[in-house]
């Protein structure tokens, strides 16, 4: 079955960087529509950005307004992995983060931006 693992997370100060990892299994990852997305405390669940094939070579991105800039989401096919590195983190960042495909995400990472 579809099964989706991040890491990465951390408490970190504000400006500084991360790099989540999610390692899929279970299906084709390769042009796989994935996303990242991310739940504060109290909060729902909040789309933070996606990336997707159209079957071209290149990878197609798409990020929260508040995120653009500051973040870079990434993809390794021949690890089956999807990234998110994260810059100049602010404390509105902190929030678990979950790597998605359709309606599954993983246990999820969490990230602390302390200010």
């Amino acid at each position: 079955q579809v099964q989706l693992v991040e890491s990465g997370g951390g408490l970190v100060q504000s400006g500084s960087s991360l790099r989540l990892s999610c390692v899929a299994s279970g299906f084709i990852f390769r042009h796989t529509y994935m996303s990242w997305v991310r739940q504060a405390p109290g909060k729902g669940l909040e789309w933070v950005s996606s990336i997707y094939s159209d079957g071209s070579d290149e990878n197609k991105t798409q990020y929260l307004e508040s995120v653009k800039g500051r973040f870079a989401i990434s993809r390794d096919n021949a690890k089956n992995t999807l990234y998110l590195q994260m810059n100049n983190l602010k404390p509105e960042d902190s929030a678990v983060y979950y790597c998605q495909r359709d309606e599954v995400r993983g246990q999820g990472t969490q990230v602390i931006v302390s200010s």
